[in-house]
């Protein structure tokens, strides 16, 4: 299969990331190993790149917004170490028992990237590891790609969502989306 994606909304832990709970200090966020593999895959196809995190963290007293902060800078510059193309980061701090319409499977935050970067949206992917991506991916009517690292391996088991994809990690992913063996 080969098919390629203009923009690619990534979730941040369990897909890109480990995803130990509730990651308050820089010091614990770890890419996988094959996180940047896999995104060098998809820019060479021409994507760019913008991550949608639910960070309930912060309402839960867990995370201090400027932890959030130093974690995203992180994030940001390892992107731009690896010469990818990050448009943003968006996160909703929101408590999953008092959501807003940003937080995931809501598309708020996806609404706020269209029309902060003024992409087409027919032409996106959404990764991630949970139910609230794929269903967030799926009422946006994009392509969905569930992985199985995190929480992905017991969504799967639930199928109670459709994905577009499933790979066992964003790389296999990547090399399956764009047709490479």
């Amino acid at each position: 299969m080969k098919k390629r994606y203009k923009t690619i909304f990534l979730d941040r832990d369990g897909t890109l990331n480990f995803d130990p709970g509730y990651i308050s200090n820089v010091k614990n966020f770890k890419f996988y190993n094959f996180t940047f593999d896999a995104l060098k895959l998809f820019n060479s196809a021409g994507s760019n790149f913008c991550i949608i995190t639910n960070q309930s963290g912060i309402a839960r007293g867990i995370i201090k917004p400027n932890e959030l902060d130093q974690i995203n800078d992180f994030i940001k510059n390892s992107f731009k170490k690896n010469k990818l193309n990050l448009l943003d980061i968006y996160y909703c701090p929101d408590h999953p028992d008092n959501p807003s319409k940003f937080r995931k499977p809501n598309t708020g935050m996806f609404e706020m990237a269209i029309k902060d970067h003024g992409f087409e949206i027919k032409s996106s992917l959404m990764i991630g590891d949970n139910f609230c991506d794929i269903i967030a991916g799926n009422r946006l009517g994009i392509d969905t790609m569930l992985v199985l690292t995190g929480k992905g391996k017991e969504v799967n088991n639930s199928k109670k969502i459709k994905p577009t994809f499933v790979a066992k990690n964003i790389l296999v992913g990547a090399k399956s989306v764009l047709g490479i063996k």
